[in-house]
């Protein structure tokens, strides 16, 4: 996995859009590789930039909702699944959090 430390990079750096694609290779190596519940890790986190990327730069906030869930559901995983350097996708998912409570208004 080697996508991750580039990831959470673009995400302090409001990168959203690019955040999603640096993941993409990783997660579909995971799904290839028959690791589900990882490749949904992934698919959550490439989902929170994604929903951020929509609210803050589409200005699209019916999507936002919609995709936002699609990471909490998965986010849980990052506690139990097994990845090399896990600490660094949980920080991923800290960041993610941290903008969108930077980001979206309540």
């Amino acid at each position: 996995m080697s996508g991750i430390n580039a990831f959470n990079q673009a995400i302090i750096d409001h990168e959203f859009v690019e955040a999603h694609e640096l993941l993409e290779h990783d997660w579909k190596d995971l799904k290839k590789a028959g690791k589900k519940e990882e490749a949904k890790a992934l698919k959550g986190l490439i989902n929170g930039a994604t929903a951020l990327a929509l609210y803050h730069i589409k200005n699209r906030p019916d999507a936002y909702v919609r995709i936002w869930e699609v990471f909490k559901k998965y986010e849980p995983l990052l506690q139990s699944v097994q990845l090399d350097n896990l600490e660094k996708y949980q920080e991923a998912a800290r960041l993610l959090n941290s903008k969108n409570e930077e980001l979206v208004p309540k």
